[in-house]
């Protein structure tokens, strides 16, 4: 009698090692991204964020520590933060804003 105590695991199935028995895999649930700002608050699209720190763009731009942002889009990548800040389009990280 299969007690399924041994089990193979294959990309698409699972296969029961003493009696042969196959069935599919279920799909593992996505994770929803959690993206959180410097104080630990959870950012979500179309939330304003204030700048911590001021964050040099290049050249002699600067953003101002204390900036607040336009509504922002949360996005996959290394910067997890689309929005407007000054009139500037820029990809921020969270650790660099706190929610208004």
């Amino acid at each position: 009698m299969c007690e399924m105590t041994e089990v193979l695991e294959h990309p698409e199935r699972w296969e029961c090692v003493t009696c042969g028995h196959e069935w599919e895999r279920a799909p593992e649930p996505e994770k929803a991204r959690v993206v959180k700002d410097a104080h630990g608050n959870v950012l979500a699209d179309g939330d304003c964020v204030i700048l911590i720190k001021d964050l040099k763009l290049g050249g002699s731009q600067v953003l101002k520590g204390g900036s607040k942002s336009k509504p922002i889009r949360l996005v996959d990548g290394d910067h997890e933060i689309d929005c407007k800040v000054d009139g500037i389009a820029v990809g921020l990280k969270a650790c660099f804003v706190k929610k208004a």
